[in-house]
């Protein structure tokens, strides 16, 4: 049996083209449904098109969305 090491970190954190899937959102209330109408649940797939100056530009199912790196940073990713 293989040992997978499964790597948590936070969406913000990751570099272009990079990829992972939400396990968890680490905000209030607020800030969970604000994500959820977005889209962006536990499960989904994201990948990042951009993340430099300016809010991170994500890829969620085809579609293109951006928020800003504060809200990223709330996400917890699995790699």
């Amino acid at each position: 049996m293989e040992n997978l090491i499964i790597e948590k970190t936070c969406l913000s954190s990751l570099k272009r083209n990079e990829s992972g899937i939400i396990c968890e959102i680490a905000g209030g209330c607020s800030a969970r449904n604000r994500l959820c109408e977005l889209g962006l649940n536990r499960g989904v797939s994201v990948q990042i098109v951009k993340n430099d100056i300016g809010p991170l530009i994500l890829d969620i199912q085809g579609h293109k969305l951006a928020i800003g790196k504060g809200l990223a940073s709330k996400i917890l990713i699995e790699k």
